[in-house]
């Protein structure tokens, strides 16, 4: 195959010219936790230190999740520079859940824990590049090619070591990495709007569901209402004289994630898991009874005839003129309907409810006109929110393409 001007032919592809494959080993350090270290320090963390120890669980999606924090005085961190990070240093999964890397932004705030390796760039190599270069395809085949399996996937410091990665020079790394870290702004920005956006939701819900904020025109007395007085559960269903060929559209529990529909699957009563039971029609609410903490309900929105739901699910039929699906949707969001299933799943070896729980849900109705006002409202702040969803898959998208073509130097910043 001829190669264009400017590029040449190596083991892992064409790539520019300036450019080298080089092994990661050659142009950083990287270290582990020390045996002692761990017994003699680690064994007992210490509550209320000002050093956060970073190990593999902590980082979650190239971010530290701080969630079930260990800290140790920042004395024991100064008594081990081996293993104390600073700004531009790297931090890697190597054990476990393998991948994920964190790139450290402060001095003395972090040190290395079990499970994490520390990659110390020398002058050549520039930090941000290669956090960049850890989260693309190229290092995603590097780690898939020298994993070990055995009671839990791992790498060793040599098979880090000898990762290949490719090297432009140290400018247009710069230039690379400033690109590929405006990306990042933006979706950062838009995950920190629609978070902002997602807590005024809930907000809304808390005033609008409860009667604490009332719209105007409406003064109405509000009732509180059992859903099985304003609705039916689970009253249509597949059984088994549902002719084998049959054929339908199947949600499953993993397909719906906090109120979003994420996928479906085509089946044939056949084959179809024993789950698929319960008949799916427009405006149905999908209650989560098992788990139902993570809050996986659904208001189906699709037409058609042949969609049929898990019976991890509980389907709630609005009557008509008694209660707006939207409105009794969203309050499978709110505190009211949190608080009383905590109430029937606390102690609880599996954290599950029925259809029964389901019908016995206390929620507060008002006039029905009064709960179509609130749920359009909701609508309109969902219907925005999902809109800056797809810009945000957009953006990713987007940032992927520009890794694939940045990284492998198919597309060049800089004149050549």
């Amino acid at each position: 195959m001829e190669v264009k001007p400017g590029y040449k032919q190596t083991e892992v592809g064409v790539i520019p010219e300036d450019w080298e494959v080089a092994r990661l080993g050659d142009y950083s350090e990287i270290t582990k936790l020390a045996g002692f270290e761990y017994s003699k320090y680690f064994n007992s963390y210490k509550d209320g230190g000002e050093t956060i120890v970073i190990r593999g669980t902590n980082i979650t999606y190239n971010r530290l999740d701080l969630s079930d924090v260990k800290t140790i005085p920042k004395s024991t961190s100064d008594k081990l520079p081996r293993s104390k990070l600073k700004e531009g240093d790297l931090v890697f999964a190597y054990v476990g859940t393998i991948g994920p890397v964190f790139l450290i932004d402060k001095d003395d705030k972090y040190h290395l824990g079990p499970n994490t390796a520390r990659i110390t760039c020398n002058g050549d190599l520039y930090p941000r590049f290669l956090f960049c270069y850890f989260l693309s395809d190229l290092m995603l085949k590097e780690i898939t090619k020298r994993i070990s399996t055995g009671a839990q996937p791992s790498l060793s410091m040599t098979k880090i070591r000898a990762f290949s990665i490719l090297k432009p020079t140290k400018v247009e790394q710069g230039v690379i990495a400033e690109a590929l870290s405006d990306a990042d702004a933006l979706i950062e920005s838009l995950e920190q709007l629609i978070a902002k956006k997602r807590h005024l939701k809930q907000g809304a819900i808390q005033e609008l569901l409860t009667g604490k904020k009332r719209l105007p025109g409406f003064r109405e007395e509000w009732e509180t209402k059992r859903i099985a007085d304003i609705a039916d559960v689970d009253c249509e269903s597949i059984g088994s004289g549902t002719p084998e060929t049959y054929r339908f559209k199947y949600i499953s529990l993993e397909d719906v994630d906090y109120g979003v529909l994420r996928g479906y699957s085509e089946q044939t009563f056949r084959s179809a898991p024993s789950r698929a039971r319960r008949r799916t029609r427009q405006h149905d609410i999908l209650v989560a009874t098992v788990r139902p903490n993570l809050k996986s309900h659904l208001l189906f929105r699709e037409q058609g005839e042949d969609w049929v739901c898990s019976t991890g699910f509980a389907v709630v039929r609005c009557r008509n003129h008694q209660a707006a699906p939207g409105y009794l949707f969203a309050h499978m969001f709110g505190w009211v309907v949190e608080k009383q299933i905590e109430r029937i799943i606390t102690g609880s070896n599996y954290p599950a409810i029925n259809g029964t729980d389901v019908k016995a849900l206390e929620v507060s109705m008002p006039h029905f006109d009064e709960q179509t006002a609130i749920a359009a409202i909701l609508s309109d702040m969902d219907a925005e929110i999902a809109a800056l969803e797809a810009k945000l898959s957009k953006a990713r998208q987007i940032k992927q393409g520009m890794m694939q073509e940045l990284l492998t130097g198919r597309v060049r910043l800089i004149d050549n």
